[in-house]
């Protein structure tokens, strides 16, 4: 299966992933639930992060755990910036992680045929950021709650 390339024209949101297998996501949202900057693998992707953007936060892990998939949204801060030598580019958000029952699950999402083909699904091991087109994140929203502080709205569309 060949990367699709991803276009300003039919982004709808980055979406950028945590491993709770790595990292316990649990204990670090409930402490503090918002999130001011995630890793990125610096490349084309990243050149067309945007201040403003849509992102979404995707947890991700072993089944059964935790119940994984979306957690959190919000928008890119700043523009990405590189680590030290070696080290990974780190993109500024302004996101929070939703409290646990307005997160929407990943069996719920898989479901959802206008949103089974989303990279993230099909590309679960690739690096960060990952995305979702127009289409996808139109039909993430439905699932989402509505008070998120104007995040559903896309910059520069309708």
């Amino acid at each position: 299966m060949t990367d699709r390339r991803v276009t300003l024209d039919d982004l709808g949101a980055w979406l950028i992933k945590g491993n709770a297998d790595a990292v316990d996501l649990t204990a670090r949202f409930a402490a503090d639930p918002r999130v001011t900057g995630w890793c990125v693998r610096p490349g084309y992707r990243v050149r067309l992060m945007r201040v403003g953007q849509p992102v979404v936060f995707w947890a991700s892990g072993s089944r059964g755990r935790t119940p994984y998939g979306v957690w959190g949204i919000g928008r890119i801060a700043a523009p990405p910036q590189p680590g030290a030598p070696g080290e990974p580019w780190t993109a500024p958000l302004d996101l929070t992680i939703l409290d646990e029952p307005l997160r929407v699950r990943r069996e719920v999402l898989r479901a959802d045929p206008r949103l089974a083909g989303a990279e993230v699904l099909r590309q679960p091991q690739a690096a960060n950021p990952s995305y979702l087109t127009v289409a996808q994140f139109d039909a993430l929203c439905g699932y989402l709650p509505r008070d998120g502080g104007g995040w559903l709205r896309r910059p520069g569309r309708r």
